[in-house]
C-alpha cells in the first residue's frame, strides 16, 4: 500500500511539474507577443474637432469617434466613484487582476452556463484598458491571458489616476461618445462638472452593454441599471442612504446634442469650413486630430441674414401662387401595406430644418377653416381662410393668378399633407392640484368642425389661486410651402476679408448645393461698377455725358446684328456716367466699353477676382460672364473700403488638441500685442500689408455713385434702412438671376436669387425687386439701430456742387444739386461737355439734350 501510494504522489508530483512546465512555456510564449505597453504614455486617442463662432460659441463637431479628452485632475471624484462601484470597486488594492473577482465570476458562470445565459467577465478596469487598447475583444483564453499578463505590466508602469484616465476616456458609452466628457455633453448637454449623480451613475451604467441601456428605446431596463449602480455606490461608503433615495428617484431625461452643424441656421457655413480644413490638413486630421477652428461667423448676422433670405424666397413663392400639397393620403381607405394613415404620415420625408414650420395633414377643409393634425396626433388645430389667401393657383411661365381664394377647399382636400406655421398656439396652462368642473359651463365646448365629423374640444374651466384667461382657443397655423426658386446671401467684413454671414440656400437637408460659393451665375447689371471705374481710371468722371440711344453693331462673320437695349425700352439721350449706372442703362455700358476698350474692364474683373479669364467681348460689360455670389460680394467689398485687396476667409485660426495655433489667417506680425502690463506705451501697431488694385479715389466715385443707385436708382427700396448704403442691381435676360450686392462703410452683402436650373421668374423678378428687399431687410437688423458711418473720402479727392442731370457745375435755381466726387483737374467748367457717341452738347440746365453734331448713336 506504501509503494502504491507512493508510486501515486510521484505521478501527481509528476504531472503537477509537467503542467507547470506546461503553463510556464504557454505563458512565456504568449509573454514575448505581447505588445509594447508603454506607448499608452504617448497615446492620442482620436478626438472630435470643434468649430466655434467669432464669439467663441459652439457651432460645429466633427468626428468619427466623438470624444473630448479630459485630465483625471478635471473628472469628478463622484463619477470616478461611479464607475468604480459599477465596473471595478477593488481598483485602488489590486495589482492589475481582482483574483476574488475571477473567483465570484468562476462559480457564477457555472450557473450561468447551464441555463445558456452570457457568461460574465472578472475584468478589471486594468484589464479593459490592455483590451481596449493593446488586444482584440476576441472571447478566447489567449487574449484573457494575454490581457492579465498586460495588466500586471500597466499596473507597474502607471498609477492608479492615469490609468483611470485613460479608461474614462476611451470607452464607448453609447449615443455616438467616446469618454465621459462627450457622453456628458450627448446625453445631457452638460460639462462634467454640471452632472448630477444619477447622470453620473447613468454613464457609469452603460458601457456593459450601451443598446441595453438606452435611455429612450429602453428606458425602464436604464433606470434599473442606473439604480442599481447608485445603490452600489451607497454600499461602497461614497453616498449616505438618503442621498442614494434622492439619487434613484430623479428621473432619467436626455437631451440629444446634434451631429455636425449645431443649429439649421449655419450648415452651408459649416460645411464650407470643413472643406477648407479638410483641404488643408486632411481627412484624419480633420474627424481624428480634436482642432479648435474658431471661424469668423457673426451668429447675430447669421440669424439676421437666414430671416431675410428666407423671407425673400417665401415672398416671391406666394406671389406666384400654391403648386399643391407634398403628399396625399387616403384617410378613409384603411391601411396600406398595413400601415393606417397615421403611420404613414410619420414615415413621410418631409424637411426638419425649417423650424417653426412642421408637416401637418388636413382632416376637412371647410368654407372658413382647414382642421388639420400633426405627427402626434394633437388633433383641432386651424388655418384660418386669412392664412392662405395667398395660394392662388400657380400659373405656367411664372405668371401671376388673379384668382382669388373664398374658401379654404379652393387650395386644400382631405388627406392633404402640408408644411405649416404657427400664428397663434394656445397657452400651456399650468395643472392645478385639484381641478373643478364648473357644470355651468357647458357653453364653452367648442366643437372643431360644426359638422361634428372631429371629436368636439370641451374647454374646462378649472379653480386657481391666480386668475387664468380661461377663454377657449384653437391653435391657429398659416399656409406654407418650400418655395421652387433658391437663393444665396453673403456678408463679408470689407477690411479683413472675414465672412460674418453666408447662407446657401433655403434648406440645407434638401439641398447642400452651396449657391454663394457654387453657383456660376451671370452677374448681369451688378458688373457694371467694373465697367464705369475702369472709364473713372481713364480721364472719365462721374459727369461725363455718354449717349443714352438705341445702339447696334454687326458681330461679324454672319453672326447678325447685336442690338442691346435697355429695361423697359426707354432712352434718355447724352446721360452723365451716374444717372448710367443709377438706372441701370445697358446701351450707355456698351458705348462706353466700346469707347474704352474690353482690356481695362477683363483686367479689373482678374484684378478683383470676378472672372480670371473673362473674353474681351462688349455682352460682358452687362455681366454676361458668369461667377459667384462670394466673388462678386468680395469685389464690392474692395469697392468700398478703398481699393485694398482682400482674401475673403471663413476661418480665423486653428489650434491643435494641446492648444497651439496652427493656422492663422491674419500672418501679421504684433510684437507688441502679447505685452502682459500696460505701463502707459502706445498701443500696437499693426501695418496694412493689403495690394492697391485700384486708385482709392476712383473707388471713392464708385461708391459714391453706388449709393445714388440707392437714393435714386434701381436699388431705392433700400432707401428706407435711412443708413448710407451703396449697391447695384443685377437682372439678366428673361429674368434668369436677380441680383443685389452693396455695402455700409463696413459691411458688404450680396444676394442672389434664381431657379437652381435657370429659366425665367417672371417679368417682375428684377434684381430691384426681388434680391434688394433681401439686402433691406439684412441691412435695417444689421445697422438700421446703429449710428450712420458715412463713406470716407480719400486724399485727392473733391466734392464739388453739380447738376446731376447735365453734369455741369451748379447754378442758382438749379433743383437736382449734388456734391459729385471729383480728382483734381477733373471737375467740369460750364463749357458744352463731349457726348461719348454723339457729339458736343449745347445750352444748360435741365433738360437741354441737343445735340451739335454727331452720328446720333448708331454704329
Amino acid at each position: 500500500m506504501l509503494r502504491i501510494l507512493a508510486w501515486m504522489f510521484g505521478a501527481a508530483m509528476i504531472v503537477t511539474v509537467a503542467v507547470f512546465v506546461y503553463v510556464a512555456i504557454y505563458v512565456g510564449g504568449l509573454a514575448r507577443d505581447l505588445p509594447d505597453y508603454e506607448v499608452l504614455a504617448e497615446y492620442e486617442p482620436s478626438v472630435t474637432t470643434r468649430v466655434h463662432a467669432g464669439d467663441g460659441s459652439l457651432i460645429a463637431e466633427f468626428a468619427r469617434e466623438r470624444r473630448i479628452y479630459v485630465p483625471h485632475e478635471a473628472i469628478p471624484p463622484n463619477l470616478k466613484q461611479a464607475f468604480l462601484s459599477a465596473e471595478d470597486k477593488n481598483f485602488y488594492t489590486h495589482g492589475g487582476v481582482d483574483f476574488k473577482g475571477v473567483v465570484r465570476a468562476a462559480i457564477a458562470n457555472v450557473g450561468n452556463y447551464m441555463n445558456d445565459r452570457r457568461l460574465e467577465g472578472a475584468s478589471t478596469i486594468t484589464q479593459q484598458v490592455a483590451k481596449n487598447f493593446l488586444l482584440t475583444s476576441d472571447q478566447k483564453l489567449d487574449r484573457k491571458v494575454k490581457e492579465a499578463l498586460l495588466a500586471f505590466r500597466i499596473e507597474k508602469a502607471f498609477e492608479k489616476e492615469e490609468i483611470l484616465e485613460l479608461y474614462l476616456n476611451e470607452i464607448y458609452l453609447g449615443f455616438g461618445s467616446y469618454g465621459v466628457a462627450a457622453a456628458a455633453l450627448n446625453y445631457f448637454n452638460k460639462s462634467l462638472d454640471d452632472l448630477t449623480i444619477a447622470q453620473m451613475a447613468y454613464l457609469a451604467a452603460v458601457p456593459k452593454a450601451p443598446s441595453n441601456y438606452h435611455p429612450i428605446r429602453q428606458t425602464d431596463r436604464a433606470i434599473a441599471r442606473r439604480n442599481w449602480v447608485i445603490e452600489r455606490m451607497a454600499v461602497n461608503g461614497y453616498m449616505t442612504a438618503q442621498e442614494m433615495v434622492e439619487a434613484q428617484a430623479e428621473p432619467l431625461e436626455v437631451t440629444p446634442r446634434r451631429r455636425g452643424a449645431q443649429t439649421a441656421e449655419v450648415e452651408y457655413f459649416v460645411e464650407q469650413v470643413r472643406r477648407r480644413v479638410y483641404d488643408i490638413y486632411g481627412e484624419k486630421s480633420l474627424y481624428d486630430g480634436g482642432l479648435s477652428v474658431r471661424t469668423t461667423i457673426d451668429t447675430t448676422l447669421q440669424s439676421y441674414a437666414v430671416k431675410a433670405l428666407r423671407d425673400g424666397l417665401i415672398a416671391y413663392d406666394q406671389k406666384h401662387g400654391w403648386r399643391g400639397p407634398v403628399s396625399n393620403i387616403a384617410l378613409d381607405e384603411g391601411e396600406v401595406d398595413g400601415k393606417d394613415w397615421m403611420e404613414q404620415f410619420r414615415e413621410l420625408k418631409v424637411p426638419t430644418d425649417q423650424a417653426p414650420w412642421k408637416p401637418a395633414i388636413v382632416l376637412e377643409a371647410l368654407d372658413e377653416t382647414a382642421i388639420i393634425a400633426f405627427r402626434d396626433g394633437t388633433p383641432n388645430n386651424i388655418i384660418p381662410l386669412k392664412a392662405m389667401e395667398w395660394a392662388r393657383p400657380w400659373l405656367a411661365g411664372q405668371r401671376i393668378s388673379s384668382t382669388k381664394v373664398t374658401a379654404t377647399f379652393d387650395v386644400l382636400k382631405r388627406g392633404d399633407v402640408i408644411m405649416v406655421e404657427p400664428i397663434y398656439e394656445v397657452p400651456v396652462v399650468p395643472e392645478p392640484d385639484e381641478p373643478v368642473l364648473d357644470p355651468d359651463l357647458a357653453d364653452l365646448v367648442e366643437y372643431a368642425n360644426p359638422e361634428e365629423a372631429i371629436t368636439p374640444v370641451l374647454v374646462e374651466e378649472t379653480r386657481f389661486e391666480e386668475e387664468v384667461d380661461m377663454t377657449p382657443q384653437l391653435a391657429h397655423y398659416a399656409l406654407r410651402q418650400i418655395p421652387d426658386v433658391n437663393g444665396a446671401i453673403v456678408a463679408i467684413d470689407p477690411h479683413t476679408g472675414r465672412v460674418l454671414a453666408m447662407s446657401g440656400g433655403f434648406s440645407f437637408e434638401l439641398s447642400e448645393f452651396n449657391r454663394a460659393t457654387q453657383a456660376q451665375r451671370q452677374p448681369g447689371s451688378s458688373f457694371k461698377p467694373f465697367v464705369y471705374a475702369a472709364a473713372l481710371d481713364r480721364g472719365y468722371t462721374p459727369s461725363s455725358l455718354v449717349l443714352d440711344a438705341p445702339f447696334v453693331i454687326d458681330q461679324g462673320a454672319n453672326q447678325g446684328w447685336w442690338k442691346p437695349s435697355n429695361y423697359g425700352q426707354s432712352f434718355n439721350g447724352p446721360s452723365t456716367l451716374r444717372l448710367g449706372i443709377e438706372k441701370s442703362k445697358n446701351v450707355m455700358t456698351v458705348r462706353l466699353a466700346q469707347e474704352i476698350g474690353m482690356e481695362p474692364i477683363v483686367e479689373n474683373a482678374r484684378l478683383f477676382g470676378i472672372d480670371d479669364h473673362m473674353l474681351p467681348v462688349l455682352s460682358m460689360a452687362l455681366g454676361a460672364g458668369e461667377t459667384t455670389l462670394y466673388k462678386m460680394t468680395t469685389a464690392y467689398a474692395e469697392l468700398v473700403n478703398g481699393g485694398k485687396k482682400i482674401t475673403p476667409t471663413l476661418i480665423d485660426r486653428i489650434q491643435d488638441r494641446n492648444g497651439k495655433t496652427i493656422y492663422r489667417h491674419d500672418q501679421r506680425d504684433c510684437e507688441d500685442c502679447n505685452v502682459e502690463v500696460w505701463e502707459r506705451q502706445a498701443e500696437p501697431f499693426l501695418t496694412d500689408d493689403r495690394a492697391q488694385v485700384m486708385d482709392p479715389r476712383t473707388a471713392y466715385q464708385v461708391v459714391s455713385m453706388l449709393e445714388g443707385v440707392v437714393l435714386r436708382g434701381t436699388g431705392r427700396t433700400i432707401r428706407t434702412v435711412g443708413k448710407p448704403i451703396g449697391g447695384k442691381t443685377g437682372t439678366t435676360n428673361d429674368q434668369k438671376d436677380a441680383w443685389f450686392v452693396g455695402f455700409s462703410a463696413d459691411l458688404a452683402v450680396g444676394v442672389f436669387i434664381g431657379f437652381d436650373t435657370p429659366k425665367p421668374m417672371g417679368r417682375s423678378a428684377t434684381g430691384g425687386g426681388v434680391a434688394a428687399p433681401v439686402v433691406r431687410d439684412f441691412m435695417q437688423a444689421a445697422i438700421g439701430d446703429k449710428p450712420a458711418v458715412p463713406f470716407r473720402t480719400p486724399e485727392g479727392i473733391r466734392l464739388v456742387r453739380i447738376n446731376r442731370d447735365t453734369g455741369l457745375l451748379a447754378r442758382s435755381g438749379d433743383r437736382a444739386v449734388i456734391l459729385e466726387a471729383f480728382k483734381p483737374g477733373t471737375e467740369p467748367t460750364n463749357e458744352a461737355p463731349e457726348v461719348i457717341g454723339g457729339g458736343h452738347l449745347s445750352g444748360h440746365g435741365e433738360g437741354s439734350t441737343e445735340l451739335e453734331s454727331g452720328t446720333g448713336g448708331l454704329y
